[in-house]
């Protein structure tokens, strides 16, 4: 399959936009992204998109343009974003088409997600002893991890403290005042061990990315930033994940691990490699936990790292550089596609005050999606 690169990358703010629907949001990042890529909506000929809360992606070309261009709407949990980018990428890889756009966008209430069981194949009681509620199942899961690899709360608090800290320098993010390590470990507790403000927040905004063949972007002098792989696996036997009934004797495999090895190995290069990662951080227990599963470390080394402070901006290994999750809040459809703006935004050296330090020539995304779906992403300049 041929080389696909990005040429083009908008963003919508992350937050609240409450004179704008979710669509608008995804309209506004997409006509960035086709400025960006000095294109119009006419050189559009394949998309894919997605939204969990806010219609389906395709109702955009009432805003774009009828240009009868293939549109695929994509769900697939927190992970919709990643796999509209790898159904673009596909399209162009495969020869259907030499541009493509990959969008999402959301606009979600406030307060947690509210999940329907009967959608992730299980039974009423499962709801009504409030497992549907994330925040608890992530704190149950994160409970059990601190105690066998030995994290400590206070990790927990650095991990937040830093995205706080990252999402003052990001224009996009929603939390922009930064927070110190005690007020987060003091604030309201919602699930043990995990705070009020270790948590991210159901939010808006809207993401899309222009990818192009190789051909295209020699024809078009384009500034662009290739794809070298992209993996999206489901759980294994024996996992533990969001909305999982029970958990086996023996711990079975997990999806992270799966679609993480799979894009190190389409891509030929290995963790160590990495310049730069954005990590799903749905809470900053997730973010610790994703660390070990995308390779990047042993379970239990986050402690010293966060010490020392390896995934700060001038880290060995920065870590959710525009605050992830925590800082920007998450609209489902379009927070994966966020995370390949970020590093598109790192690799092309455009970052301003939360520019990486050093000469930064790969990048890692990694999305989770309920109820066990993982994607990741590496980009290469």
């Amino acid at each position: 399959m041929s080389k696909v690169y990005i040429i083009g990358a908008g963003i919508h703010p992350f937050g609240r936009t409450e004179e704008r629907s979710g669509r608008d949001q995804g309209v506004f990042a997409a006509r960035q992204a086709l400025k960006d890529a000095n294109l119009e909506w006419d050189d559009i000929q394949f998309a894919s998109g997605g939204s969990v809360a806010a219609g389906n992606a395709d109702v955009m070309i009432n805003d774009l343009g009828l240009t009868s261009v293939p549109f695929i709407n994509v769900f697939n949990g927190c992970a919709t974003g990643g796999s509209a980018l790898s159904t673009a990428q596909n399209a162009i890889a495969s020869g259907q088409c030499d541009i493509a756009m990959a969008v999402g966008f959301d606009k979600h209430p406030r307060g947690a997600f509210n999940a329907n069981p009967a959608a992730f194949g299980l039974p009423d009681w499962y709801g009504q002893t409030g497992m549907m509620l994330t925040t608890q199942f992530f704190a149950l899961k994160l409970q059990r991890y601190m105690q066998l690899h030995g994290i400590s709360r206070e990790t927990l608090g650095r991990v937040a403290e830093k995205s706080f800290r990252n999402g003052e320098k990001a224009d996009h993010a929603w939390r922009r005042t930064p927070m110190d390590l005690d007020t987060i470990l003091d604030s309201p507790m919602i699930n043990h061990p995990l705070s009020k403000f270790m948590f991210c927040a159901p939010g808006e905004g809207g993401v899309a990315l222009i990818l192009a063949s190789e051909t295209k972007v020699r024809e078009l002098g384009a500034d662009a930033v290739g794809i070298a792989s992209v993996a999206i696996r489901s759980r294994p036997p024996g996992s533990f994940e969001v909305f999982a009934p029970s958990m086996e004797v023996i711990d079975g495999g997990k999806p992270t691990i799966l679609a993480s090895k799979a894009a190190f190995e389409m891509a030929g290069i290995g963790p160590e490699d990495i310049d730069v990662a954005q990590l799903q951080d749905t809470e900053s227990g997730a973010e610790i936990m994703h660390m070990a599963e995308n390779g990047f470390c042993k379970d239990g080394e986050q402690e010293q790292w966060l010490v020392e402070g390896r995934t700060e901006l001038d880290g060995t290994l920065p870590i959710n550089t525009d605050g992830g999750c925590i800082a920007c809040g998450e609209p489902i459809g379009a927070t994966g596609l966020r995370q390949v703006y970020e590093n598109v935004t790192q690799l092309r050296g455009r970052a301003g005050s939360r520019q990486v330090s050093g000469n930064v020539k790969t990048a890692y995304s990694h999305v989770y999606g309920a109820p066990g779906l993982s994607g990741v992403a590496i980009l290469e300049v």
